[in-house]
């Protein structure tokens, strides 16, 4: 798949350190997954909400690799650099948006792979991304939001034509590009998984609304 497969993620090491550049740079391929679903009114707020993590989180590496080798030495040394003001600050508050928009986008491609669907409308992917919303960002969004969020599912485009967008305009079987979010979701997940129990095992996650 294009878009998905277009720069890989590395593995998960067994000490589940994730190393920060290579992860940022394989992350800074996701922020266009947003353009396939449409509706720009909601969805490029939450491109530009990506992207502009990713940069403040780069911002820190930049300053010194060797301090910010990987995340866990990000919250760690944020922690103790920011005292009380930790974990609502610095890469540590970009690093947890960001992986709830990650989150987003990785059940609802699981829902898709695993052929979740609403029985009547099979081309429609709202069962799917009210699924991610539900579990990635709902309860993190005043009622403004949510009433967005809930609203702009109408106005997704069919699975037929997602599936297209992620393979970038190329006419690909169904069954391939679904193979395809099965590799990229076997890749990330184990990823995003380790970053949420970071974030669970430092005491860093907050669950103030935007």
């Amino acid at each position: 798949m294009a878009l998905l497969l277009e720069h890989e993620f590395k593995p998960l090491p067994a000490d589940k350190q994730i190393e920060t550049l290579p992860f940022l740079e394989a992350v800074a391929h996701l922020p266009p997954f947003f353009d396939c679903l449409g509706t720009p009114i909601v969805y490029s707020p939450v491109k530009a909400d990506l992207t502009g993590n990713i940069k403040k989180i780069r911002a820190v590496y930049d300053s010194n690799p060797a301090k910010f080798k990987t995340l866990q030495n990000i919250l760690e040394v944020e922690k103790e650099l920011h005292g009380s003001a930790w974990p609502k600050t610095g890469a540590t508050l970009a690093l947890m948006w960001l992986k709830r928009g990650l989150k987003f986008i990785l059940v609802l491609l699981q829902s898709i792979s695993d052929g979740e669907k609403d029985e009547e409308h099979p081309n429609l992917i709202r069962v799917n991304a009210l699924k991610a919303y539900e579990i990635a960002l709902k309860k993190y969004h005043g009622w403004m939001l949510q009433k967005l969020f809930t609203g702009s599912v109408y106005a997704l485009p069919y699975k037929s034509d997602l599936l297209k967008a992620l393979e970038k305009g190329k006419e690909v079987k169904e069954e391939e590009s679904i193979e395809k979010i099965h590799q990229f979701l076997t890749r990330v997940t184990p990823i995003l998984d380790a970053i949420y129990e970071m974030y669970t095992k430092m005491n860093a996650e907050l669950s103030y609304k935007a």
